[in-house]
């Protein structure tokens, strides 16, 4: 069974323990403002590659990340949008990198010319 839900184990159940935090059911979730309106966003074609941007109906976008900061080499990452900054456009990308303790997860702004299509 998925999640941990075998037959049989001891313990209180998820429902249990909701019930047992102190937090009232009939509590209303809090108020979330509205975010601020988005900027238009430059068509595709005018983007590094033509990828889409993040809110515009795309998904992220695998592509190579080739050298980032403190861990030369290439690494496969995630393309989550773009964004002009200086008369140049960056990347947000989240790719992983061997650390001392093993993998570490990044996510940073790059520069355009550091990544590539996959």
């Amino acid at each position: 069974m998925a999640g941990g839900m075998h037959p049989g184990r001891s313990g209180r159940s998820l429902g249990e323990r909701a019930a047992n935090s102190g937090v009232q059911a009939d509590t209303p979730a809090p108020r979330v403002a509205a975010a601020p309106p988005r900027p238009p966003v430059p068509p595709a074609v005018q983007r590094p590659g033509g990828y889409g941007a993040a809110g515009d109906g795309g998904e992220g976008r695998h592509c190579w990340v080739r050298d980032p900061p403190d861990a030369p080499g290439t690494w496969p990452g995630l393309l989550v949008e773009w964004r002009q900054r200086g008369g140049t456009w960056q990347g947000r990308v989240a790719y992983t990198v061997t650390g001392l303790h093993g993998p570490a997860l990044v996510e940073a702004w790059l520069p355009a010319a550091r990544l590539e299509p996959r």
